[in-house]
C-alpha cells in the first residue's frame, strides 16, 4: 500500500494535520516523520488498553507505519551508539569489542540508510508527480481511453514449482476471456470480429483517409517483448506471454479473419524462444514467425538500410529497420509491464526498439541513445517520440497492448512482483491494458508502476520521455522531432497524464474535468 493510500484509511485528524504541513510547505520527509509519530501514538494509545484491537484494519494500516519509524529510530540510535561504543574500546586497546561494536554500527548505518533512501525516492517522486495535469492531443476512437481488463484466475503460479509460463499456471481459455473483454471496452462493441472491424476502419479513416477496414492480402507484423532471450531455449526470465499472445491471435484469425498467412509474429532483435513458438506454432502454423537469427522454424529478420535515421544523432547507432516492418499494413505493439534500469519502465515505445538492427548481446548497443531522462530533470531529447512517430512503427500501429498478467520491478529474472495495491490482493496482477492511444497506456501503466514500485532503478522523471510524446510538436527538451528526416515535424502523439491518487484511479475524462486520459476498469465476472 503506497503513503497515499496510508494516509486516506488514517483518522480524520491525523489526515488533517498532515495535509496543514503541506500547505504550510513543510518538508517531506518532516511531513512523513510527523504522520509516522502521530500513527504510533494513535495505535499505542488504541491498542494498549485492548490489544485486540490490533486486529482491526485501521490499525494494520498503522502499523507499518509505526513499524518502520521505529525500526529508522533504533537502526539510528543504534549505529550512533555501537561508533561511540566503538571508539571507546579502540582506546581502551580491546580491538575485539571494538571490531564487534564497529561491526555493529556498519550494519546499523546499512539499514538506515536504506529507509531513508526508499523514503528520499518516495518523496522525490511527490515533488515531480503532478496529478491531473493532461497534456498533449488525446487519440483514438474514444479519445484518451485505456481499457484495463483484470482477471485474477488466470496467473496461478507458485514461485517454487515448474516455470511461471506453463500453461498449468496459465488458463487459456480465461485468458481469451480477458482479451475479449478488454477489447470490447476498448471499442465499444460486443463481439471480437466487430471491434477489429472498427479499429481497422478508424485506422484507416486517420491515417489514410478512406472508409475501410482490413482488406485480405494487407499484411500485419506482431511486435512482442522477448528481450531476454539468449538462443531458441525457453527461458525462465520475464519474457512474453505465450498464453497472451495466443489469444491475441486467436481473435485475429479466428475471429478477425485475418489470413495466416498475412500476419508475422515476432522480435527481429532477439530469439523466439520455444514456449512462444510452440504453443503457437501449434494452432497457426502458416503464421511468419521471425526472429533474429532464423532457424528451427523461424525466419530471419533482414533490415532496410537506414529504414530508421532518428531525429538526433548519437553514438552507436543503428539505423536498419526490419523488413516486415517496412512492409506491413499494420502493426500491433505487444508490450510487457517491467520496470527498466535508467528509464524506469519498458512499455510501447521501448518495445520499438527490437524493430531496429541492434545486437542480441545487449552489451554491444548504444547506451547513450535517449533512452534515459535525465536524473537532474533536464529536458532532453528521448527516443521515444521517434519510434511513435516514425511512418513504419507507431504511425502504422492499428493497437498497443501491455501485457501485466506477470508483470515485474526489473527489466530481467524470474517473475516475483505481486501487487498489494487494490484490486489485486497480494497476487498476480492478472490484467491487460489495451489503447489506441501510445501516450495514454504508457501513462497509466506508469502509474501503477509508481504506485507498486516507487523505490524501482530510475523511477524519477521517467515521464518526461511521455510529456516529450505528447507535445511532440513543441517539447519541453525543444528539440525538432523527424524521425524520418524528411523535413515534417511530428504532431503530438496522445495524451499524458498522472491519475489523481492509488486508490481511486481517476484521470481527468474520468473526473469531467479535462480532455486527457479515460481509464475504464473492467474485471473478468466468473
Amino acid at each position: 500500500m503506497s503513503i497515499e493510500e496510508r494516509i486516506q484509511k488514517l483518522p480524520e485528524w491525523i489526515k488533517r494535520i498532515v495535509n496543514f504541513l503541506k500547505r504550510m510547505r513543510v518538508p517531506a520527509k518532516a511531513v512523513y516523520i510527523s504522520m509516522s509519530v502521530l500513527a504510533t501514538v494513535w495505535f499505542l494509545v488504541r491498542v494498549i488498553p485492548k490489544p485486540s484491537r490490533a486486529a482491526y484494519p485501521c490499525m494494520q494500516v498503522a502499523a507499518p507505519m509505526m513499524s518502520g519509524f521505529v525500526i529508522w529510530i533504533l537502526a539510528f540510535s543504534g549505529a550512533a551508539f555501537a561508533f561511540q561504543k566503538a571508539k571507546h574500546k579502540l582506546f581502551e586497546a580491546r580491538y575485539l569489542a571494538a571490531g564487534l561494536f564497529l561491526i555493529v554500527g556498519i550494519v546499523s548505518t546499512s539499514v538506515f540508510m536504506a529507509r531513508s533512501a526508499k523514503q528520499t525516492q518516495a518523496e522525490n517522486l511527490k515533488v515531480w508527480y503532478k496529478p491531473n495535469i493532461p497534456l498533449g492531443e488525446a487519440k483514438g476512437m474514444f479519445p484518451g481511453r485505456v481499457s484495463w481488463g483484470h482477471n485474477p484466475k488466470i496467473a496461478s503460479w507458485d514461485e517454487k514449482t515448474g516455470m511461471w509460463w506453463e500453461d498449468r499456471f496459465n488458463n487459456q481459455a480465461e485468458t481469451d476471456q480477458l482479451f475479449s473483454q478488454t477489447l470490447f471496452s476498448l471499442t465499444e462493441t460486443k463481439s471480437e470480429k466487430k471491434a477489429w472491424d472498427v479499429l481497422f476502419h478508424f485506422y484507416n479513416k486517420t491515417k489514410k483517409n478512406t472508409d475501410a477496414g482490413y482488406k485480405s492480402g494487407e499484411k500485419i507484423v506482431i511486435k512482442i517483448n522477448l528481450n531476454n532471450t539468449d538462443s531458441h531455449q525457453s527461458s525462465p526470465e520475464i519474457n512474453a506471454n505465450p498464453t497472451t499472445i495466443l489469444s491475441l491471435l486467436k481473435s485475429l484469425v479466428n475471429e478477425a479473419g485475418i489470413p495466416q498467412e498475412y500476419i508475422t509474429l515476432g522480435d527481429p532483435s532477439r530469439y523466439l524462444t520455444d514456449n512462444v513458438y510452440n504453443k503457437c506454432h501449434a494452432v497457426f502454423p502458416k503464421i511468419h514467425y521471425v526472429d533474429h537469427v532464423g532457424g528451427d522454424g523461424r525466419e530471419k529478420a533482414t533490415f532496410v538500410v537506414n529504414g530508421f535515421p532518428y531525429s538526433f544523432d548519437f553514438d552507436g547507432q543503428t539505423r536498419g529497420l526490419a523488413t516486415c516492418f517496412a512492409e506491413a499494413t499494420y502493426v500491433i505493439d505487444m508490450a510487457m509491464m517491467k520496470g527498466h534500469v535508467s528509464q524506469g519502465v519498458t512499455l510501447v515505445a521501448k518495445n520499438f526498439f527490437g524493430c531496429v538492427d541492434i545486437e542480441t548481446d545487449w552489451r554491444k548497443n548504444a547506451h547513450c541513445s535517449g533512452f534515459s531522462q535525465s536524473r537532474e530533470g533536464k529536458r532532453q531529447y528521448s527516443v521515444y517520440p521517434d519510434f511513435i512517430g516514425h511512418k513504419d512503427l507507431g504511425a502504422k500501429t492499428v493497437l498497443y497492448l501491455v501485457d501485466g498478467i506477470y508483470s515485474n520491478k526489473v527489466l530481467n529474472g524470474i517473475p516475483n512482483s505481486k501487487w498489494t495495491l487494490a484490486p489485486f490482493n497480494n497476487e498476480w496482477m492478472g490484467s491487460l491494458f489495451v489503447s489506441q492511444d501510445p501516450v495514454a497506456i504508457e501513462s497509466v501503466v506508469l502509474d501503477f508502476a509508481l504506485a507498486a514500485w516507487p523505490d524501482a532503478p530510475d523511477m524519477l522523471y521517467s515521464d518526461h520521455a511521455m510529456e516529450e510524446m505528447a507535445l511532440a510538436n513543441n517539447p519541453p527538451s525543444g528539440v525538432k522531432y523527424d524521425p524520418e528526416r524528411d523535413g515534417t515535424p511530428l504532431a503530438s502523439l496522445g495524451t499524458a497524464e498522472h491519475w489523481n491518487n492509488p486508490i481511486d484511479k481517476k484521470y481527468s475524462r474520468n473526473l469531467k474535468t479535462g480532455n486527457g486520459i479515460e481509464l475504464v476498469y473492467s474485471k473478468v465476472k466468473n
